[in-house]
């Protein structure tokens, strides 16, 4: 049974991460849209969800933009433009509350009531929507959030008063001007937004006021959809809004929306009145600061099944009453007034032939009145692409190229470059219209550069007429009480006033020596203002780096690149270290967790790579019990242990489980139990790191060179480090552990009671002398009794062949030459000497006879250890046990 898709109302006032709440809700989903009021709102989800997903899947589509990568899975847009039959798993709309509003709010119903999402559902906004919606959506379920940090009324304050930090608002262009101008004259400047404002535009007004070249905000009421500015405290200029046919008082939900601007995440903020507007009510500071508000009663409705077959039909379908009493008929939106105009005009009529004529009509009535000057001007541009749809299926280049040309123009005042911004808002709405013009694609990056140019130019012209930045820098110094002016270059040199103080190394700060005393602390405080900014991009930058540009030093050090930004510290257990980074506390908790976190997973990741094998072993349920016991002890050891440390339990393991560990790569040797690709030097350069962290070394242990059979003791080397490094100590040198195991195969052929001589094989496995190989094997448990006896002449060769070669002494064969001067040649006789196994009571052995030192030939006066014996017939010979070979031949001729 397919399990029902969710939908929640997530409701609460400002600042309460509900948007936030939904990004990561759509992100845990394969495919997701969200629809948001303002395109600037779109733009900046956009922004963040291309920053955590990357471009390649993430889609914009707006009225006036539209950018659809082949993969998109998680499409942002506003709410007129959400694609309505995507079947996407989730799905969103924001500010819900919007359902009630004269001008859009029956699009907002209409996704209210229809869009769906195939496994979750969000509706985002006040929780004055809470009981309409329980009513029309009846399998809702319903999350309120409380707001991050506390809201207050501070009363009527004089702009010239105004804190820092803060936003004016003001509810017509002319207003938001004058109180920019007077910003500007008192203060030093201010930023302006508006919603008519390209997302370019405002975007590079908005950085002013974020990185403090300004401190003061102007904006209308665009500011309270969402966008998320460091506002402390937010001012009305007015409490009276035109809403397109009249002038009428804001209501109380209404201006806690743009209120609510003010104190983000958990900073509280503040709200008042300045100007002529008068103070609020009682009433209403008493629900914006409690968040209460009446309930909204009504949505605004408009059919959405529309007739097409005449325009008389499609205009009946549009004046349709919903039969719900919660949802109420919508006044004529622009698109019903615009077809109204056209559908009453002869030469529109006459190109209607059909159904298709209908639709095509409707979709040109959808092109949004942007311009705004007279409706029978929009109504005639709306009339002319109509006309040249029906009659050539396209708008004419020449035609659609003139319009755009006559725009493209960056020259004059304010007034005169925003106007051309809305010229050209239409005629990209225009190109993102499938099949309307001759390769769409094309005209849509032209009529995005020319709004660009637009753009940067109205932001020049907002900041030449609002900002005096040589009023804003000195009111900032005379506040800050700052006489310096620090910068920081991409080599991380910082300047003050042109003067170097000191450098960036990767997070820390480190101030020129040079420095007096006296200079220290403002040389560093000027310096460090500087560097905040730094910080953050350097951090993300970090955050974003590729694994191959981090490295781990032998001694535990995380370096990124050439600088140490972090080191390893104990953890939890050996493969679990913890991380210490180098980052200076004046750049902030966030970059600090940021590069703790990548740092994180590149040392686990290089854990999981170099120990995969070790890990999977131990987390296999298959493992019976005993057996699961030894993978456990081998993953503590990380893949390497002696095997007197685990004797116990491999003896208690049956022929079954060690086959099964066998599969997973582990080799019982006689002298170590290991996991053969454990001995690689990335394992195991790793594994003495790893070590020596989890052992509270002061100073660590380097691996021994790669490639190498062998290699000399060191006298100094902690307890543990041979296994730990994949070798094994015998005598003055160590023995990699695998081909120790190889040489110990080669013994089991042999008569290790009796004596043997090493053969050829023996010492080229080790790269060993015959007198290094002694020292070895008297390490190794065995007695190595030196002596001389004649050479044997080697057999006469052919005229050609090599001079044969003596493995054992490395000495050259005997020749014509040196046969008479070489006769005597040294060999070495093994025995292996047991240890002593506890003996209870019994009397003291008498003292073995003495051996020879292989050294120095000088009698030895070590006791000779006792043998236990081979094991009974009755028991199973241990094929890992050294002597296994000679008790199969035990009682054989």
């Amino acid at each position: 049974m397919q399990q029902r898709s969710r939908v929640c109302a997530v409701l609460g006032p400002t600042n309460t991460g509900k948007t936030h709440y939904a990004i990561e809700r759509m992100l845990a989903h394969r495919s997701g849209v969200i629809g948001l009021p303002l395109r600037l709102l779109a733009r900046e989800v956009y922004d963040r969800l291309v920053a955590k997903k990357g471009p390649s899947v993430v889609a914009l589509i707006t009225g006036e933009e539209r950018i659809v990568p082949p993969r998109a899975a998680y499409w942002v847009c506003t709410v007129e433009a959400m694609p309505t039959s995507l079947g996407a798993e989730f799905v969103a709309i924001d500010e819900v509350q919007l359902c009630a509003d004269p001008e859009r709010g029956h699009v907002f119903t209409d996704r209210l009531l229809n869009l769906r999402g195939l496994s979750e559902t969000l509706f985002l906004g006040s929780d004055a929507m809470w009981g309409v919606i329980s009513q029309l959506v009846p399998d809702a379920d319903f999350l309120r959030r409380d707001r991050f940090s506390e809201l207050t009324y501070s009363g009527s304050k004089k702009i010239s008063r105004m804190p820092e930090r803060s936003a004016i608002v003001g509810f017509s262009v002319d207003n938001v001007y004058s109180i920019a101008e007077l910003i500007r004259r008192q203060k030093g400047g201010a930023a302006v937004v508006m919603g008519a404002l390209s997302p370019r535009t405002r975007n590079a007004q908005v950085e002013m006021y974020q990185n403090g070249d300004v401190d003061y905000l102007v904006a209308t009421d665009a500011i309270g959809m969402g966008l998320n500015l460091d506002i402390d405290h937010v001012a009305f200029s007015g409490t009276s809004k035109f809403d397109g046919r009249n002038m009428r008082r804001l209501m109380p939900n209404e201006l806690a929306q743009i209120a609510g601007r003010a104190g983000r995440y958990q900073n509280n903020g503040t709200f008042g009145v300045t100007g002529e507007a008068r103070p609020l009510e009682d009433e209403v500071v008493n629900a914006i600061e409690n968040h209460r508000f009446s309930p909204i009663q009504k949505l605004q409705w408009r059919n959405s099944r529309l007739d097409f077959g005449t325009t008389a039909t499609l205009l009946r379908s549009l004046e349709r009453s919903s039969d719900d009493p919660l949802l109420i008929k919508a006044r004529e939106a622009g698109d019903h007034l615009t077809l109204r105009s056209l559908s009453d005009q002869p030469e529109i009529i006459d190109r209607i032939q059909n159904a298709r004529d209908v639709q095509l009509l409707w979709d040109t009535c959808q092109l949004p009145d942007f311009r705004q000057v007279s409706h029978n001007e929009h109504v005639a541009i709306v009339g002319k692409i109509f006309e040249f749809l029906a009659d050539g299926g396209q708008i004419p280049v020449a035609w659609f190229a003139d319009r755009v040309r006559r725009i493209d123009k960056t020259h004059g005042d304010i007034d005169a470059l925003s106007k051309r911004l809305a010229y050209i808002r239409t005629w990209t709405y225009v190109t993102q219209r499938k099949g309307w013009l001759t390769d769409e694609n094309y005209w849509r990056d032209e009529t995005r550069a020319v709004e660009d140019r637009l753009s940067d130019a109205l932001h020049g012209a907002l900041t030449k007429r609002f900002v005096d930045r040589r009023t804003s820098i000195l009111m900032r110094r005379l506040k800050q009480k700052e006489a310096l002016v620090a910068e920081v270059n991409k080599d991380g040199e910082v300047t003050i006033e042109g003067e170097f103080v000191g450098k960036l190394n990767a997070f820390q700060f480190q101030l020129d020596k040079s420095a007096d005393a006296d200079q220290v602390k403002t040389l560093r405080s000027a310096a460090i203002q500087a560097l905040q900014p730094e910080f953050s991009l350097r951090s993300d930058r970090f955050y974003n780096a590729p694994d191959t540009e981090f490295d781990f030093t032998e001694q535990g050090g995380l370096m990124w690149g050439e600088h140490a930004v972090g080191k390893l510290v104990k953890g939890d257990d050996v493969m679990s270290p913890a991380i210490h980074v180098f980052v200076d506390e004046e750049a902030g908790t966030d970059v600090a967790d940021k590069v703790r976190k990548r740092l994180g997973h590149f040392i686990d990741r290089k854990i999981t790579a170099a120990f995969e094998h070790i890990i999977n072993m131990r987390d296999d349920e298959a493992l019976p019990g005993l057996a699961k016991g030894v993978a456990f002890r081998l993953a503590e050891s990380l893949g390497v242990i002696p095997r007197s440390a685990i004797s116990n339990d491999i003896k208690a393991l049956d022929q079954d489980q060690r086959g099964t560990l066998r599969k997973h790569g582990i080799r019982f040797g006689q002298y170590t139990v290991f996991h053969h690709l454990m001995l690689k030097p990335a394992p195991t350069r790793l594994r003495l790191v790893l070590w020596s962290l989890f052992e509270g070394l002061d100073e660590f242990p380097e691996a021994p060179p790669a490639g190498l059979v062998t290699v000399p003791a060191m006298p100094d080397a902690p307890k543990g480090y041979y296994p730990r490094a994949g070798y094994r100590l015998a005598g003055e040198r160590a023995i990699r552990i695998d081909m120790l195991e190889r040489l110990a195969d080669m013994i089991r052929a042999h008569d290790v009671k009796g004596g043997f001589e090493a053969n050829p094989d023996m010492l080229s496995i080790t790269g060993m002398t015959l007198d290094q190989f002694a020292d070895l094997m008297q390490g190794l448990g065995y007695a190595a009794d030196k002596g001389e006896r004649d050479k044997v002449k080697p057999t006469p060769k052919a005229a050609g062949d090599e001079v044969a070669t003596d493995v054992a002494s490395e000495e050259p064969a005997p020749t014509e030459e040196n046969v008479e001067e070489d006769t005597k040649e040294v060999f070495y006789t093994f025995k292996w000497v047991p240890k002593a196994r506890p003996q209870g009571n019994r009397p003291q052995q008498s003292k073995p006879k003495a051996r020879r030192d292989n050294k120095n030939g000088k009698q030895s006066n070590k006791p000779k250890q006792h043998s236990s014996g081979p094991p009974k017939k009755d028991k199973a010979i241990d094929p890992d046990n050294p002597f296994a070979a000679l008790m199969a031949l035990k009682g054989k001729s």
